[in-house]
């Protein structure tokens, strides 16, 4: 025998969340179970419930057998309750219950491992119930008419799982309880493989049940996308008439209302089929791992949902391409209505500026004719002046002509009027280029 490796602890700096992250693979182990076993899984909606209410409902059930409550943070256990072993789960949506019980049994579904849970806590489990499955594990095999009485007559889907070991029946139908039905035939599955089993069996039920809650959004959005899809193509009818009378301002509302209709359809929407699209992943992933093989004459789960649940899936898929196409059509219609009002815009402003060109040609012969007033005007007044000063130096008893003076006096007074209205006028246009 080898002597055992002493440990060492090293002094090395651990991320916090490095031990909570190494466990998390381990966190939800399968159940090692041998057969006979029955079971009875029960998926519910949260709907609003709380990690911490469900946590308390939970320690109910745990006080009453004396057994351990879950932890402050737990998000799933495992804890035996006398004859009952209970397996808790909590997901992003919903939470897990499965019961299982480990008595011998005649009848598989007679008397299912819920039987054994107190009434009256089932009775106030809160939440909405999404999937309901009973599942029994047992050892030989049936005959066709054995099986078919166990499933109500139902037609049965069935197949070899795990290389042959053991074999899985179920109808996918809900019977008078409510619970849908499936039955594991043990032909020499370890007890790793019935728990693997078992919880993948559940899974399939839980997520096909999960993945369709997508299915009527999709058909909802369907409606509301063929309406918006509609009102769109008029929009892009009359953006693309030359001969229509358009209102820019009316299309942009219209377009506008139309997107923020379109955004709040994705808006609503959008998480539901995406979370299909997650669901319908797991429920493939997990029926590959069961490993079938057919058995004559009968559809084997693979089969059944490929046929039932993937044309669902693909309209919750086509739905959600649809309303992504809506969006980018919008969008679309949007930057052409922008364009054709930018270029009305430039034209408006090339309009605009051409008769402001026309306004200041107007202002500048204006000005030129004010301004050839003023020089008249002033030197009009300027010669007045000179010729009432010459007429006074006469009057003292100077030797001057006042009509002389003034014809010589002219051409001065016009020239330096002239020279001043310039200097005047430059004198003003610094000014502006200085503001």
């Amino acid at each position: 025998m080898a002597a055992p490796i002493p440990e060492r602890n090293w002094a090395l700096t651990e991320h916090p969340g490095r031990r909570a992250l190494a466990g998390e693979v381990h966190a939800r182990p399968y159940e090692q179970l041998v057969a006979p076993v029955r079971a009875s899984h029960v998926a519910i909606l949260h709907h609003g419930l709380t990690a911490t209410d469900e946590r308390a409902f939970l320690t109910e059930l745990l006080a009453a057998h004396g057994v351990e409550p879950p932890g402050e943070n737990a998000a799933h256990l495992s804890r035996d309750l006398g004859a009952l072993r209970l397996k808790w789960e909590r997901h992003s949506e919903f939470s897990t219950y499965t019961f299982l019980r480990f008595d011998p049994f005649d009848h598989p579904f007679a008397a299912p491992a819920l039987e054994l849970a107190p009434t009256d806590w089932l009775e106030r489990m809160p939440g909405a119930v999404i999937a309901a499955l009973h599942v029994a594990v047992d050892k030989g095999s049936h005959s066709s008419d054995g099986l078919s009485a166990l499933f109500d007559g139902n037609m049965l889907i069935g197949s070899k799982v795990l290389g042959g070991a053991g074999e899985a029946w179920t109808d996918f139908r809900l019977h008078a309880d409510g619970f849908g039905r499936a039955l594991v035939l043990d032909h020499g599955l370890s007890r790793g493989q019935i728990g693997r089993l078992l919880q993948r069996l559940v899974e399939i039920e839980t997520y096909r049940m999960m993945a369709l809650l997508a299915f009527p959004v999709a058909r909802h959005a369907f409606a509301e996308v063929g309406r918006m899809d509609r009102a769109l193509a008029d929009i892009v009818t009359e953006l693309a008439d030359p001969e229509v009378e358009q209102n820019d301002r009316e299309l942009l509302d219209r377009l506008t209302a139309l997107s923020a209709e379109a955004e709040r359809l994705d808006a609503d929407t959008s998480f539901r089929l995406s979370a299909a699209r997650a669901y319908y992943d797991i429920v493939t992933r997990r029926i590959d791992e069961l490993r079938e093989d057919r058995i004559a004459g009968v559809q084997t789960i693979d089969e059944f949902i490929d046929r039932r649940l993937a044309p669902a899936m693909r309209t919750c898929e086509t739905a959600a391409e649809r309303q992504q196409l809506l969006g980018r059509r919008a969008a679309r219609a949007g930057d052409l209505l922008r364009t054709r009002v930018d270029i009305a815009l430039e034209e408006k402003n090339r309009d605009l500026l051409r008769s402001m060109n026309r306004r200041a040609q107007l202002q500048l012969r204006l000005q030129e004719t004010v301004e050839g007033l003023s020089v008249v005007a002033i030197s009009y007044y300027l010669l007045g002046l000179v010729l009432y000063a010459a007429k006074g130096l006469k009057g003292a008893g100077l030797p001057l002509n006042p009509d002389l003076a003034a014809l010589v006096a002219l051409p001065v007074i016009v020239g330096a009027v002239i020279l001043g209205v310039r200097r005047l006028r430059r004198a003003l246009g610094h000014g502006e280029d200085a503001e």
